[in-house]
């Protein structure tokens, strides 16, 4: 169990009512919970997530570690997008070769955690979940 609170007086309170009740032992300050990675800066009062961990290990689940950086997480192209479906049983045997909604779940976990910037672009390409085609895939990658 992580514990925060903004005054240390409060903190140890709520540590001495919880022994009370419960067996605990004090592991000091976190430093990773759930693949992320805390930082704390206690002079200024701040506190940094970080999945930087994570994520590397899905680019390179995927094959992504080379990828180049975009200034944005959505290619420009989104007005043609849902032309883009495949429409022929060739087209989407193809798609079926693609870890298309094993990678859409990948980035929604650091989407949800501590990457909230690529709400938008998840968004729009997990509503082709049903029938991707290579521009959802393409764009995918350019969230990577």
């Amino acid at each position: 169990m992580l514990l925060f609170r903004g005054h240390t007086g409060e903190l140890a309170e709520l540590v001495r009512q919880l022994r009370l009740k419960f067996s605990m032992k004090d592991l000091g300050l976190a430093r990773h919970i759930l693949g992320m990675k805390i930082n704390q800066n206690c002079n200024r009062r701040q506190l940094f997530l970080s999945q930087i961990d994570y994520i590397r290990r899905v680019l390179e689940r995927f094959n992504m570690q080379s990828a180049k950086s975009a200034s944005t997480p959505l290619p420009i192209y989104l007005q043609r997008f849902q032309r883009d479906c495949p429409t022929s049983s060739l087209e989407g045997e193809d798609m079926k070769l693609v870890p298309y909604a094993l990678t859409i779940g990948s980035v929604m976990y650091a989407l949800v955690t501590t990457r909230p910037d690529i709400d938008h672009a998840v968004g729009v390409v997990n509503k082709f979940m049903h029938n991707p085609g290579r521009s959802h895939w393409n764009a995918i990658k350019h969230v990577f």
